[in-house]
């Protein structure tokens, strides 16, 4: 009994000695002191951990409570990327046809056979631009002796399960763009542009067009009228992968400008068909082909590859999906693991993919819960314990340093260009953090350089149902980074 009691009292003193190296951080006491008595955070469900090389804990609240992610979640969805695709993966777009070439004439079709490239058609300064990928399929037709095509272009984007979105995203996000998913045959990142005109007097129809890309056969349902003056945009867009129709509703008021609205396409294969289809016509290859959908398609299978076209390496992508917060690439990055993994790029898949990658890796999936990769779900709940015990691994890879690259840097560009704005350089420059804001959450994950290269610290702030607004608790989650810049 005595050794008993003895044994009890070394683990009880253990126990108060590693709580208290957590409360003498500067960390933990900005959390007691500041933190848990700031209305708005005493009236939210918060999270917090972080740890340092050695796994100590530096400062921690409530590191047990599962949350959710916001877009913290797509570290996961990249750093699984990193660790089991590498970051020389690339996406493969391919050309070929079917039928037989007569005279210079394609009797048969051009099949575009998607491969997953979520930058084919970007505008963004990762991709490729889109008239050097047409040039290399058209030149490849050419040389093939294709002069005519009498058949059509089919567009293929089987190499992913088509599907609208997981079952746990809200309908509203659909029509904006931070709403798009991945696809088999990606163009322009799932996006369409409009242009939004008021009319001249209140009740008047606001003229809506679509400006680019063009979708074939696409039907614009438009109800929006103009609003009195000082009323905003009030519009929003409705857009489902059921059929080939976009619906428009609300007001824009009498005296706003007009504008160039950036909404989600659920049709990009269907694009990426027909703006071939007019290059094609550029570069005098004489026909005049329909689009045909791959659903839709009965005919004969492709049966001659003219060539295969590549996206930039997988670690270029991974920086942008992070550093802007790029949801459709996240959503592409999730369903390629899940592809790779069992041969099947769906939803189902891929979080099938990724609990078993980690049972392999010898990471505990305990406390994760996800729907999605790019964390607009409400249905993503983690714990942070699982980001810190995540992030460990991955700092063991030999990757890291490309993934940690990916993190964006407070005053650098990205979603950190205005954090910490009165923060020295030297000090702030040494944060790596990827945010995530979904309404009434706000979050913060990844790393901490410890000064004079001592180290890091792995941490994550999970901050959900609050009060107010964002403004209002964004200051004090700043000033908790910083102090977490000041751990030796």
């Amino acid at each position: 009994m005595k050794i008993l009691k003895t044994l009890f009292g070394i683990t009880l003193l253990l126990a108060i000695s590693i709580n208290l190296s957590a409360q003498n951080t500067s960390a933990q006491r900005f959390i007691d002191k500041t933190l848990k008595t700031d209305p708005v955070y005493k009236t939210a469900v918060v999270g917090i951990l972080a740890v340092d090389d050695n796994d100590k804990v530096v400062a921690q609240w409530n590191k047990n409570f599962p949350l959710l992610t916001a877009s913290t979640l797509k570290t996961v969805t990249t750093g699984v990327a990193m660790a089991y695709l590498g970051p020389d993966y690339k996406y493969k777009t391919q050309i070929a046809y079917s039928g037989e070439i007569k005279d210079g004439a394609l009797n048969g079709n051009i099949h575009i056979i998607g491969g997953g490239d979520p930058t084919l058609g970007s505008q963004d300064t990762v991709a490729f631009a889109i008239d050097s990928i047409f040039g290399v399929w058209a030149n490849a037709i050419k040389s093939a002796g294709i002069k005519q095509i009498n058949g059509n272009i089919v567009v293929d984007d089987s190499w992913m399960v088509r599907e609208q979105i997981p079952s746990s995203w809200s309908w509203g996000n659909l029509g904006y763009s931070y709403g798009n998913t991945a696809h088999g045959l990606t163009f322009c990142e799932n996006l369409q542009y409009f242009t939004i005109n008021p009319g001249k007097e209140v009740g008047d129809p606001v003229n809506i067009q679509q400006k680019y890309p063009y979708i074939p056969g696409f039907q614009l349902i438009n109800e929006v009228t103009t609003g009195k003056e000082k009323t905003g945009d009030q519009t929003e867009y409705f857009v489902q992968d059921m059929t080939l129709t976009g619906r428009w509703v609300g007001t824009f008021a009498k005296d706003r400008k007009a504008k160039v609205s950036t909404n989600s396409s659920r049709f990009p294969h269907l694009s990426c068909g027909y703006h071939f289809r007019e290059y094609l016509v550029k570069e005098g290859i004489n026909s005049n082909p329909e689009i045909i959908d791959i659903q839709d398609y009965n005919g004969a299978k492709a049966s001659v590859q003219l060539c295969e076209t590549y996206s930039p390496e997988l670690s270029k992508i991974i920086n942008v999906t992070n550093r802007i917060s790029n949801n459709m690439f996240a959503e592409t990055i999730f369903k390629t693991i899940g592809k790779e993994y069992t041969g099947v790029a769906s939803y189902d898949s891929s979080r099938v993919a990724v609990r078993k990658l980690l049972a392999e890796w010898g990471v505990s999936d305990e406390g994760l819960d996800t729907r999605d990769g790019s964390g607009l779900s409400r249905q993503d709940f983690v714990t942070p314990e699982f980001f810190c015990r995540f992030y460990k691994y991955m700092s063991k890879i030999d990757n890291f340093a490309k993934y940690l690259e990916s993190f964006p840097v407070p005053g650098c560009g990205g979603t950190l260009k205005n954090v910490l704005k009165d923060k020295p350089v030297e000090e702030k420059s040494r944060i790596h953090a990827k945010s995530g804001s979904l309404t009434g959450v706000r979050c913060y994950a990844g790393y901490v350089e410890k000064p004079n290269n001592k180290g890091m610290i792995r941490f994550i702030i999970m901050v959900n149902n609050f009060p107010g607004s964002t403004s209002k608790m964004q200051p004090n989650i700043e000033k908790f980074m910083y102090e977490l810049t000041k751990v030796k």
